[in-house]
């Protein structure tokens, strides 16, 4: 939903640059993040009207693993898998999680489908 904030974590800059850009125009705040251990350490984040959107790759902690350790602090907030060729593991830990997966490449408007599944009202 518009004005919602999206929390961005990828290791890519460009990414994060192109996708802070374009959820921006769509109305979203976004804040970006290099890696999982600089949004761990984010002293507090919203209960709701908020999606994170994690990359599965990334440098220390992968993105489930942040994921995980988010819910253990009771951070509820619906979050959005990015990845390229997910494997059967990676999939059941996202399911268990409650989280979506959406494949790399991003050519289509699937993340932003899934963003505004993940934000909508109940």
């Amino acid at each position: 939903m518009v004005g919602d904030s999206l929390f961005l974590v990828d290791d890519d800059a460009a990414v994060r640059r192109a996708l802070k850009f374009a959820f921006e125009l769509d109305g979203y705040r976004v804040e970006t993040f290099p890696d999982g251990e600089s949004l761990a350490r984010c002293a507090r984040l919203p209960a709701d009207h908020a999606c994170l959107i994690v990359d599965y790759e990334l440098p220390g902690m992968d993105g489930l693993t942040l994921i995980e350790a988010l819910r253990r602090r009771s951070v509820r907030l619906p979050a959005v898998l990015i990845t390229t060729n997910p494997t059967a593991q990676v999939r059941r830990r996202a399911q268990a999680a409650g989280v979506d997966i959406v494949e790399k490449p991003l050519l289509s408007d699937a993340l932003g489908r899934a963003i505004e599944q993940a934000v909508a009202p109940p």
